[in-house]
């Protein structure tokens, strides 16, 4: 389970992913896998830390003031008072995780694996520190990752101003430069121009003074990096600020000149600025360069603004000792392990994200100034100073390893003050929560058992912070790939496909939906009707209906326990219970209606079974809805009151134990297939139905425990085409009957005559069920015939007077028109029908025949006029063709 925020709340991506991954748990269970889904939580640095900073605002006071150890003791606190809800609300949606393994990023033995994990790949030579370029979060005084920071396009300025040349002969000259961020220019250490730019060749090799900086002077260099068509053709280079200015910097071994402080305050290198936030120095240097004659305009310019991912702040770029991880190797072995199918990702069009980004991967900063999380396995050794320092897991082999190096045993050591970012401990967590380090190579062990994983469930958006690295990091420190498929689902939008945002009102919340509609229905809501990776626009219609979808499950059940078992003693209640699918004899042993659903539901488990195993969970979930609301409920149900009501032409002991064999089957097979999807419901009514008795091996009498439908792929259920062939006749006639009366206005109530005219195994078919067709079609049983096609009987029926109903080849239906309807009462209702279609004929072509409507209304009015007079010219003539056709 990918481990949610400790303090954080439910929301419906969580929602999204318990439902896909405890369809996955409970099929694999109950197919008789070994199954581990393991819950837990993430500390959530930032998101954590920035909490328990506000209530210490709120206070009065700051982490600085109260002190790390203070700090970190409040923040245990706060994550003892809100840690549990999260755990709490997943459980509501009916995860059936191992909760008795639930684990946090910083328990013990996992902060025992961060520290094993960081030790081994600094022995490797993959870690390093160093003074890169980095997104600094000033107000949470940290760096963040590239894919920690989100861009917007926003409404900003685009500042022109003057860079002056140094000692100009004659007339001063300058270079006209522009930026968004007037503040960085006291961090500039050159002025770069293309070196074909026929307008500043000349200059190239002068220098230039930086505005407002006491006389300094800078470069002007010539590099092809600059387009000469963009702009103003001239650049400011301010390489401590900006990532490309940095690389210029590094191949002109320029200055890194650091203007910032951690807060986000100007330092002392920005001279009378010193202390002023990064906003209002821009806007003060801004009013001094006007002064002085060094503006030349000021534009709007829609920008790309990178903000920090979490605290929503603008991101400053500046450089930083940090430490990092080299990923090229990493990322290497990651994408092999797609490409040779160790790993597959699904919906496979990810792989070519995954391709992308591994192929052109950063080093991985790993470093966070904060004080919540897993610190820094790293000692500095002296009172002073970064340069000598040590790797080790604890404290105790931090000092071994000083002395082992020549210092004194008292030598006194410091622990880095930084941490390891979050996502560093969240990409072990599929080996480490199972035991790793400790249990590696130990034969039984949970490791051994359940490393590698099966499959990672998650949101394609967090396929770089999350799946990337626990797999480089999986197959780097144990050399496996941590799981053989990615299964990733997409985003939860609103109902028009936006994205569910606060400021626009449009967020749902799942505990509100549950409360409301119940779990179940938000579950299958989420899953069905969508493939893997595309976003689902949360429809609460679907969820209404979904809700109805268990309410006729639940009617269904009541039909068998209520009315179908009413009849059956205790003996027969004991056989009923299922033990396994029907087999080829008993099949044999049944009547069409019965052959026919159990066939299309022993296709419908073979379906089921095959797409979950292929992933397509949606497609599985919407077929079951399918067979129990249209061929269950709709069909068989129905039919089997024939079975069991004397009055609907049953009474027949056999007949009626058979339907109740069948009822209870396919409701208990059907149950188990929708378990998954719907846990609550179905477990509910499961143990309401006949039910073998509990297995010694069996943890609980439960559905979640019970056998899939179909354990061995390898012994297809017992099916017959023939019979579903046969039965879809008999509902091809059904429905053709049922329309024929629709058309004729039949009373509901009124039965009819009817004649059937078939041949073959399938005239047999239909007598044998013609008590089926009369409940069904509403026909009289005593005028209701099956005759062989061809003969003197099947001639006679199809004489005058009959509506014919061709079904298919070889089976007709003649209905006497008599029977249909009264000819007196249909002549009345067809011609009260006809004089006021006559009436509205008649004004609507007047309408048109009239020069001021025709001329002056616009022409789509005038044409969808005359479609409707057209219209209505056409049902008055059918009502002419249905009065010259009565008796």
């Amino acid at each position: 389970m990918p481990p949610p925020n400790v303090t954080g709340r439910l929301h419906m991506g969580h929602t999204m992913f318990v439902a896909l991954q405890d369809v996955l748990a409970r099929f694999h269970r109950m197919r008789g896998r070994p199954v581990l889904w393991l819950p837990g939580t993430d500390h959530a640095g930032i998101a954590t830390q920035l909490q328990v900073e506000k209530l210490l605002q709120e206070e009065g006071t700051s982490r600085e003031k109260v002190g790390r150890d203070e700090f970190l003791r409040r923040t245990w606190m706060y994550k003892a008072e809100q840690g549990g809800h999260i755990t709490r609300q997943l459980r509501s949606l009916g995860a059936s995780a191992d909760w008795s393994r639930e684990c946090f990023t910083m328990d013990p033995q996992l902060c025992d694996a961060v520290s094993e994990a960081f030790v081994r790949l600094h022995d490797k030579g993959l870690v390093y520190r160093g003074e890169y370029m980095v997104n600094w979060a000033p107000r949470l005084r940290t760096a963040v990752s590239d894919l920690e920071v989100e861009y917007s396009d926003e409404e900003g300025k685009l500042y022109y101003f003057k860079y002056l040349v140094e000692n100009s002969d004659g007339e001063q000259e300058f270079l006209s430069v522009a930026t968004t961020r007037p503040e960085t220019i006291f961090g500039d250490t050159a002025v770069c121009v293309h070196p074909e730019d026929e307008r500043f060749k000349h200059l190239v090799g002068k220098r230039a003074l930086v505005p407002m900086g006491d006389g300094r002077s800078v470069p002007i260099i010539a590099d092809d990096y600059v387009d000469m068509e963009f702009g103003t053709g001239a650049l400011k280079i301010t390489p401590g600020h900006d990532p490309n200015d940095y690389a210029i910097g590094k191949r002109y071994d320029l200055p890194m000149i650091n203007i910032m402080n951690k807060d986000g305050s100007l330092n002392e290198n920005a001279g009378s600025y010193e202390g002023l936030d990064r906003f209002v120095a821009r806007e003060t240097l801004w009013n001094d360069m006007e002064s002085n004659n060094l503006v030349i305009k000021v534009e709007p310019h829609m920008q790309r603004v990178p903000r920090s991912q979490r605290g929503g702040e603008i991101i400053e770029p500046l450089v930083s000792s940090q430490w990092f991880i080299k990923t090229e190797g990493m990322g290497a072995k990651a994408l092999k392990a797609v490409e040779d199918g160790d790993i597959k990702i699904v919906p496979a069009r990810f792989e070519k994200t995954w391709n992308n980004w591994l192929t052109d991967i950063r080093d991985w900063c790993v470093s966070r100034q904060l004080w919540w999380g897993h610190r820094i396995p790293v000692w500095y050794i002296g009172e002073s100073g970064e340069k000598e320092y040590v790797v080790a897991r604890n404290a105790v082999e931090a000092r071994q390893k000083a002395v082992d190096m020549g210092h004194a045993q008292d030598v006194i050591l410091r622990q880095e003050e930084d941490v390891l970012d979050t996502w560093f401990s969240s990409g072990l967590w599929p080996f480490a929560t199972v035991g790793w380090p400790q249990n590696e190579g130990v034969v039984g062990s949970d490791l051994d058992r359940f490393y590698p994983g099966t499959c990672l469930e998650t949101g394609y958006d967090i396929i770089f912070f999350w799946v990337a690295r626990m797999a480089m990091m999986g197959i780097e420190l144990t050399g496996k790939s941590p799981f053989n498929v990615v299964y990733l689902h997409g985003l939860v939008r609103a109902a028009d496909g936006t994205k569910m945002s606060k400021t626009k009102g449009n967020v749902v919340d799942p505990l509100n939906t549950v409360d409301e509609y119940g779990a179940d229905s938000l579950r299958y809501s989420l899953v069905t009707g969508v493939t893997p990776g595309q976003d689902i626009p949360l429809n609460m219609e679907k969820i209404a209906a979904n809700r109805q979808f268990a309410n006729k499950l639940w009617n269904c059940c009541k039909f068998v326990t209520d009315n179908a078992l009413k009849g059956a003693d205790e003996a027969e209640l004991a056989e009923l219970g299922v033990t396994g699918p029907i087999g080829q004899a008993e099949f044999d042993t049944l009547s069409l209606p019965e052959r026919y659903i159990v066939s299309k539901c022993h296709s419908l488990v073979a379906s089921v079974t095959e797409d979950i195993e292929k992933y397509q969970l949606g497609a599985a979930g919407s077929k079951v809805y399918e067979f129990l609301w249209d061929q269950f409920a709709d069909w068989y149900i129905e039919i089997s009151k024939t079975r069991l009501y004397e009055g609907a032409g049953g009474g027949g002991e056999q007949e009626a134990k058979a339907a109740r064999r069948v009822l209870v089957y396919i409701l208990d097979t059907s149950l188990r297939l929708l378990h998954p999807y719907m846990p609550y419901v179905t477990e509910q009514l499961w143990h309401h139905i006949p039910r073998t008795p509990k297995k010694e091996d069996q943890a609980a009498h439960a559905l979640m425990l019970a056998d899939w439908p179909q354990m061995d792929d390898a012994s297809p259920l017992v099916t017959s085409d023939e019979s579903v062939s046969h039965f879809e006749s008999l509902q091809a006639l059904t429905r053709s009957i049922r329309n024929a009366r629709a058309e004729y206005n039949v009373e509901p109530g009124k039965r009819i005559s009817a004649t059937v005219v078939a041949s073959g195994v399938l005239r047999e078919e239909i007598a044998a069920e013609i008590k089926s067709i009369v409940a069904l079609a509403k026909l009289d049983p005593d005028q209701t015939f099956v005759f062989v096609a061809g003969s003197d009987e099947a001639k006679a029926a199809s004489g005058e007077d009959v509506v014919q109903l061709v079904i298919q080849d070889g089976v007709e239906v003649y209905l006497p028109l008599s029977g249909l309807i009264d000819p007196e009462k249909e002549r009345l209702r067809l011609e009260r029908q006809k004089e006021k279609l006559s009436k509205e004929i008649v004004k609507l072509a007047g309408r048109l025949q009239s020069k001021g409507f025709t001329d002056k209304a616009p022409p789509a009015v005038v044409e969808k006029a005359r479609g409707e007079l057209s219209e209505l010219e056409d049902q008055a003539s059918k009502i002419e063709a249905s009065l010259a056709a009565l008796p």
